[in-house]
């Protein structure tokens, strides 16, 4: 597949895809991209569109390559003959599952102007602001791929309709590119949307606090529910896919760009016993290591009343690793970001060992208890920037610092 020679006028062209054929800095990731797309040649009715669409919006299309290499990592053999939904998926034990990929946009994103420094500063709203956009992008998008399932608007054939979608779980993949912030947001607001729970707060004795929010306000005033996997709304959906690291930076990552510093957050989850007797009690709160000249890590660790549905309460140490390191010093897979989220009110539920890889959380609603059940395995990827320091120095780049 010839992703990178241009098809479009250069005014057209995207302008992450100009700077990714022409700083020279980038010449690897493209040939970490040509290796994501493995398979996806054979897709010959969509190709063309799909080619068109990475060097003109860019964003969709290089989140479905993403998926294309993670879903092969994860050993699913991928029917690329069926073009709709827009991976169809077979696991080892036979199982059939379909997943939708689709992203969140900012209108303006494929405007020169979105990408200038003003712009990046405009971009910086109020928080409040921030999250409600960002949170109707999430939501508009589900529906609209809940839409297409069921056929509305006269759609002739709606995906619920197709013989290798019928009976088999439907996924739906989405990622944040709704603003140049977008990957800060980690999975806070795909946990307002899904199972109305708002990001967390910490008390006064350091304690994370999850509160509840049903709904937010629209732009004409009317109010528009939040929770959609805590009751049976959205029942025609299995589980969604989301993930905010599996962008740009990810292919810097892989493709060992010079000159790149990397900023990563790791969740940390250890038995409270166990932490004491090997770090000591002076290692709780914030505390910071060098590893060496060119990397740091703060640490942050606290201990927590881990209420497990079904058993008694235990005592966990969780907390966060913040690392600050050359691009030779960090390491990170594929999958390291990745989220599940499953609903517990599906018509045809997704099996919980299908995407079972432990760099992915998982993360359940527990409809008896009416509570957002995650399972973070230890050392999980919160998030990722990288920053490639340009080898024209008057030109800047830090654009790809996600």
């Amino acid at each position: 597949m010839d992703l990178f020679t241009p098809r479009f006028k250069d005014e057209r062209l995207h302008p992450y895809f100009k700077i990714l054929i022409t700083n020279e800095e980038f010449k690897p990731v493209q040939e970490t991209l040509a290796m994501w797309s493995a398979g996806l040649l054979a897709r010959k009715k969509e190709l063309n569109k799909f080619i068109n669409e990475f060097q003109l919006s860019f964003n969709s299309s290089f989140w479905e390559l993403y998926l294309n290499k993670a879903f092969l990592d994860m050993g699913f053999n991928i029917d690329y003959s069926k073009e709709s939904p827009d991976f169809n998926l077979t696991h080892n034990s036979g199982r059939i599952i379909n997943v939708e990929a689709v992203s969140s946009n900012n209108k303006l994103n494929e405007k020169k102007e979105y990408y200038t420094k003003s712009a990046h500063k405009e971009s910086i709203k109020s928080k409040k602001e921030n999250l409600d956009f960002a949170t109707l992008k999430l939501l508009g998008k589900l529906k609209d791929k809940k839409d297409l399932f069921i056929g509305t608007n006269d759609k002739k054939f709606p995906y619920s309709k197709l013989e290798h979608v019928d009976g088999n779980p439907f996924i739906v993949a989405i990622a944040p590119f709704d603003s140049h912030y977008a990957y800060t947001q980690n999975n806070t607001l795909i946990n307002r949307v899904l199972f109305g729970i708002e990001p967390p707060e910490i008390d006064e004795n350091g304690q994370p606090i999850f509160k509840e929010i049903s709904h937010i306000t629209g732009k004409d005033g009317k109010n528009i529910e939040l929770g959609i996997f805590t009751n049976d709304s959205y029942k025609e959906i299995s589980a969604v896919i989301f993930s905010t690291t599996g962008t740009f930076g990810k292919a810097v990552v892989q493709s060992n760009v010079k000159n790149t510093k990397v900023r990563s957050t790791r969740y940390r989850e250890s038995d409270l016993g166990e932490f004491i007797s090997t770090h000591g009690l002076d290692s709780f709160g914030t505390t910071e290591r060098k590893l060496s000249e060119t990397y740091d890590i703060i640490s942050t660790r606290e201990p927590y009343e881990n209420k497990v549905p079904g058993s008694d309460s235990n005592f966990i140490v969780y907390g966060s690793d913040v690392h600050f390191c050359d691009l030779s010093e960090h390491q990170e897979t594929h999958l390291d970001g990745l989220h599940i989220y499953y609903n517990p009110y599906a018509d045809v539920p997704l099996d919980e060992d299908l995407f079972n890889a432990y760099e992915i959380t998982q993360n359940y609603f527990d409809k008896s208890t009416r509570e957002m059940i995650p399972i973070h395995n230890d050392n999980s990827l919160v998030s990722r920037q990288t920053y490639t320091e340009p080898n024209d120095k008057e030109r800047l780049t830090n654009q790809w610092s996600q």
